[in-house]
C-alpha cells in the first residue's frame, strides 16, 4: 500500500532528516520525493510504501503529527487509495 506524506512550513534545518528518521523507524520505504522552498516556506511531497509499516495507521499518523509539532510544520499522511477514490468516476 502506498501513501503520500506532505510537509509544509517555515524552512528550518533538519526537516528531511527528521521525516526520514520516522520513516526508517516505522519501516516505511520512501519511493519518491520532491521538495522546494517557496518564499521561505519549505514544501515536500513524499510517495512512500507503507505495506511494511510495523505499527497500525493511527500510531503512524501520531508519529508524523508529533514530528510536525516539534518542527512547527504541517505534516499529513494520506493513503493512495484516498487519491484514487477522489479521481474515480
Amino acid at each position: 500500500m502506498k501513501a503520500v506524506i506532505t510537509v509544509i512550513g517555515k524552512d528550518t534545518v533538519g526537516v528531511v532528516a527528521r521525516i526520514s528518521a520516522v520513516c526508517s523507524k516505522l519501516n516505511i520505504n520512501i519511493e519518491d520525493m520532491t521538495q522546494s522552498i517557496m518564499q521561505e516556506m519549505f514544501c515536500m511531497i513524499m510517495l512512500v510504501d507503507v505495506s511494511g509499516c510495523n505499527v497500525d495507521q493511527a500510531v503512524m499518523r501520531a508519529e508524523f503529527a508529533r514530528v510536525g509539532e516539534d518542527l512547527q510544520m504541517q505534516v499529513n499522511v494520506t493513503r493512495q487509495e484516498v487519491f484514487d477514490a477522489m479521481h474515480h468516476i
